[in-house]
């Protein structure tokens, strides 16, 4: 067929321009040409797909989430929130452990650290320095929730919230990361140990909100099934998953999301954390999110 080509296109240029002859012969060229491209793009390879895939898909081949931090937020001189009967260190502590009992339970083979297992004090930036340090796959801080104390209908506040690292949005969430981070003016040379990073300053939480970047899907995916599993299975009143730049997430390498269980300025939530069965629950819901993230992400 190329050949073809090549002969009818040597002889149309010494044919007439007005005459039959000519005109036939250029639209037997057009319909040469045609065919010849046809015929070079029906051997042209199909579905070739990007190198740049290959190697993304190769590398998250056969990846496994192995090892998670627990974190229970507050502890020893730093007692959290405060209820009537109740100090968000002890419940922290006691869904921490039992989450981590859960998940030892149903999954033998995943490692689990604890940034700590007794009523003491642990700094914030030491929180990120034992999740990093073990080269975790995801980090999960438990936190209890207090609405401020001259805020109107105090005690009907409740519900769960779930946080991933990020730019807050509403002064609400800023108040709550201040007092989350408000630990670290506890500590001995807290200057010395967080750079200048200063938990009363707005200014601070604009620097700090450029971490986590880079894990941002992950923590939002894990985010949004703890979220669902609270309303959807335990059916327990959630007020969504928000950004705030809490410390333990900017500085941690991995995926990482902070969760407030619920409000003990609200008398109902906190006889219901205050509860063990209340415990299991939340310490369940957190666990199938877990489960159902770990699944996800080994299956891409």
């Amino acid at each position: 067929m190329y050949y073809l080509f090549q002969i009818l296109l040597k002889k149309s240029q010494f044919c007439n321009k007005n005459d039959t002859s000519s005109l036939m012969l250029k639209y037997l060229l057009l319909i040469c040409g045609l065919a010849i491209l046809s015929i070079n793009t029906s051997f042209a390879p199909r579905n070739v797909s990007n190198p740049q895939e290959k190697i993304k898909k190769s590398a998250n081949k056969g990846y496994k989430v192995k090892t998670i931090v627990i974190d229970a937020g507050h502890g020893g001189k730093d007692p959290g929130t405060l209820g009537k009967r109740t100090q968000e260190k002890n419940i922290t502590l006691r869904v921490a452990l039992e989450l981590g009992r859960i998940i030892k339970r149903n999954m033998p083979r995943v490692k689990i650290i604890y940034t700590r297992t007794t009523d003491k004090f642990v700094e914030l930036y030491r929180r990120t320095e034992i999740a990093n340090q073990a080269k975790a796959d995801l980090f999960i801080s438990i936190h209890c929730n207090a609405a401020p104390k001259k805020a109107r209908n105090r005690a009907k506040a409740h519900g769960a919230e779930t946080y991933i690292m990020g730019n807050h949005v509403s002064e609400a969430n800023l108040a709550i990361a201040q007092r989350e981070n408000a630990s670290i003016l506890l500590e001995k040379n807290y200057k010395k140990n967080y750079g200048g990073f200063n938990p009363n300053s707005p200014q601070s939480y604009i620097l700090l909100s450029m971490n986590q970047q880079v894990h941002m899907k992950h923590s939002l995916s894990f985010a949004r099934k703890i979220d669902w599993e609270i309303k959807r299975r335990v059916r327990r009143h959630t007020r969504g998953v928000k950004q705030a730049g809490f410390y333990v997430l900017a500085r941690t390498a991995m995926p990482s999301v902070l969760v407030e269980l619920g409000f003990l300025s609200n008398p109902a939530e906190e006889r219901y954390l205050n509860d063990a069965l209340g415990q299991i629950y939340m310490a369940s819901a957190i666990y199938r999110a877990f489960k159902a993230y770990k699944k996800e992400l080994e299956a891409q």
